[in-house]
């Protein structure tokens, strides 16, 4: 894995995640700009899906196996897509907690998957 790429994604995870968690502190739900920034993380979890795939392509394999490498993949890859729908269904401050949350989770499932490819 590209231990940049990795470190990116969770560090714009953990800021998506600061930024829904202070709307939900003033009570507002996800906004236009809150999807634009979901859209960037889900843009860099793309690329790091791809660049996933293409290793294992390439014979490269993860040191804690491909199957698992390949899970943490899918689910940091569908992560905050599946939190952002939550919160269209959710419009009141539960929907940017529940945005928030995903950030979070995001961003341990990257530090997950530098220590599934052997980091």
């Amino acid at each position: 894995m590209l231990d940049a790429l990795t470190l990116a994604t969770g560090v714009a995870a953990l800021l998506l995640a600061a930024w829904c968690g202070w709307a939900a502190y003033r009570d507002q739900p996800t906004k236009d700009w809150h999807f634009i920034g979901m859209a960037v993380v889900t843009l860099l979890a793309l690329v790091q899906l791809i660049v996933g795939f293409v290793q294992l392509a390439r014979g490269e394999k993860p040191e804690q196996g491909t199957t698992i490498f390949v899970a943490y993949l899918l689910g940091a890859f569908a992560c905050v897509p599946a939190a952002g729908f939550m919160s269209l269904a959710e419009r009141t401050r539960w929907g940017s907690v529940t945005v928030a949350a995903g950030g979070v989770v995001l961003a341990v499932l990257e530090v997950r998957l530098y220590d599934i490819w052997g980091g």
